[in-house]
C-alpha cells in the first residue's frame, strides 16, 4: 500500500463519469450522476466534465473516421484544423472548454 492520500469521491465520479460517455460505455454514468449530486458537485461543473468528455469521444471518432476513410480510399490524408488540433492532440470544446 502507497502512503500517498486517496483521491476524493467526488474526483473518482468525476473521472468515471467523463471515462464512461468518452467510451460509450452502456452505463452512461448514470450512478456517477447520483455520487456527485450527492457529494454537492454544482451542476455547472458535472455539465463542463460531460461537455468534455463527449468532445473527446467525438474527436476520437471522426480521427477514426478520417484514417479508415483514409484506407479505404487510398489516398494522402487531408489535413484539417479539427483533425490535427493543438500540438497536445485536442482542440476546445463549443464552448470553449480545454480538454487538455
Amino acid at each position: 500500500m502507497s502512503d500517498q492520500p486517496q483521491l476524493h469521491s467526488s474526483i473518482v465520479a468525476m473521472v468515471s463519469l467523463a471515462s464512461g460517455i468518452a467510451s460509450n460505455h452502456p452505463a452512461m454514468g448514470q450512478c456517477q450522476l447520483e455520487r456527485l449530486r450527492s457529494y454537492g458537485v454544482p451542476d455547472h461543473q458535472i455539465e463542463a466534465v460531460i461537455e468534455i468528455a463527449r468532445h473527446i469521444r467525438d474527436e476520437a471518432t471522426q480521427k477514426l473516421d478520417a484514417a479508415f476513410d483514409e484506407k479505404a480510399n487510398q489516398t494522402k490524408p487531408v489535413e484539417s484544423e479539427e483533425l490535427t488540433g493543438e500540438a497536445c492532440g485536442c482542440t476546445p470544446t463549443a464552448s470553449g472548454q480545454s480538454c487538455c
